[in-house]
């Protein structure tokens, strides 16, 4: 069988395989504990069932135009300009099938072969993959001084002749880290002063936490939605828990949207007309769901701070935002209990049925990700297990479920 040397060189999602394992784990009547996943734990808001179960009802389960329904861009349009404090027009508005559809229609629309993007280290693990998956070439930023949060002089020195945009992601997945708003401000001048397109993933825009304020890259442009480099992404699987309903949507030029739309028209068509009046429900609905999640998010930030400080050797910048820490683990890897972050995340699975992601897979070796979307029970147990993995002053013995293990190997 012959494949394509593009498809090959597509790594297998590490959160997916991980996931995996874990799922064969917990069929066998495993306690796993899944501290990888970005998937907040509430119960799909009331208005998203019910706008959904109506268009199922009615039985009128057919395409939508490409750029999605006219009464779910009205909701958005509405949405950004409560939150985004712009007016922007349906034509400047296409919804996908989740967020990451609306990325790689992006990328698909303004990268030509060689084309580079720059990429701020830590990164969601999906973003150099889709630029080589449209030709490109990932630059990756790496912050030279310990934190997460970028400098422009590193940008400026990673800027070429061949670069074509910028993603920036705040609040960051993967570490938590919320960008200030003088950084957003110089990106914005800096990426409109150049003509490259300034690509900003607003995922969790509203997870925020100790009363900072997040300000939309907008803020900062002097220009309008038609001539402005800035591109918006956002969608419902976050901020609302709906991850399972896969409604995303990009905001840009008009001209660009008409691209994107004719992209989509040739791959999926339309996002589902069901899960889009679903998004519709949520936008259109009850927003406390939205400050509910920000608030057991910020409380579970606070356990999982507590508990990686009390962690022998582990360095943790406190997330400011999203339902991700990105402790430091390089006290631990390489070690002979694993040389990279990958064997370490594996180790944890295999000694503590505990699911991890590597940094590795984020552009940050030594560290891994945890998710704090769960309850305070599996944080504060979880760590308690990678604990007694890796720390020889904790105890030696420890209950699993219903068993008692004996650590013999530190």
């Amino acid at each position: 069988m012959s494949i394509s040397r593009l498809a090959k060189a597509i790594p297998e999602s590490p959160t997916f395989a991980l996931n995996e394992e874990a799922r064969i784990l917990r069929e066998r009547g495993e306690p796993v504990i899944n501290m990888s996943i970005g998937e907040p734990k509430n119960k799909t808001p009331i208005n998203a069932i019910l706008s959904s179960a109506a268009k199922l009802s009615s039985g009128e389960i057919k395409y939508t135009p490409p750029d999605g329904i006219p009464s779910l861009k009205k909701a958005i349009i509405r949405y950004t300009e409560d939150n985004y404090n712009r007016v922007v027009a349906p034509e400047n508005i296409i919804i996908s099938s989740g967020a990451k559809q609306s990325l790689f229609n992006i990328l698909y629309s303004i990268i030509n072969p060689q084309d580079e993007v720059i990429i701020l280290a830590p990164y969601w693990v999906s973003y150099p993959e889709m630029v080589k998956m449209v030709y490109g070439v990932p630059v990756i930023v790496t912050p030279e001084d310990g934190t997460f949060h970028p400098r422009m002089e590193d940008i400026e020195r990673a800027v070429s002749s061949y670069t074509r945009a910028i993603i920036v992601n705040s609040p960051n997945n993967p570490s938590g880290a919320v960008f200030s708003n003088d950084f957003i401000a110089e990106i914005v001048k800096f990426c409109e002063r150049k003509k490259f397109y300034l690509i900003m993933d607003d995922i969790y825009h509203k997870l925020i936490f100790d009363g900072r304020k997040w300000e939309p890259a907008y803020k900062y442009s002097h220009q309008d939605t038609e001539n402005t480099m800035i591109i918006t992404v956002n969608g419902v699987a976050k901020l609302y828990g709906m991850t399972g309903f896969r409604i995303g949507w990009a905001i840009a030029n008009r001209k660009l949207v008409e691209v994107m739309r004719n992209v989509q028209a040739q791959t999926t068509s339309c996002a589902s007309v069901v899960l889009q009046a679903a998004a519709e429900g949520a936008l259109n609905g009850m927003q406390s769901v939205v400050e509910n999640l920000r608030l057991s998010f910020e409380n579970n930030r606070n356990v999982i701070v507590q508990e990686l400080r009390a962690f022998n050797g582990v360095r943790l910048n406190a997330p400011q935002g999203t339902f991700y820490a990105l402790p430091d683990f390089r006290a631990y890897v390489p070690s002979n209990l694993a040389k990279d972050s990958v064997e370490l995340s594996r180790l944890l699975l295999k000694k503590a049925m505990v699911v991890t992601v590597p940094g590795k897979e984020f552009g940050m070796e030594g560290h891994i990700r945890l998710s704090y979307a769960g309850t305070v029970k599996e944080i504060t147990e979880g760590i308690e297990r990678i604990k007694w993995v890796l720390d020889p002053q904790s105890p030696n013995e420890i209950y699993i479920g219903d068993r008692k293990l004996v650590r013999d190997w530190l």
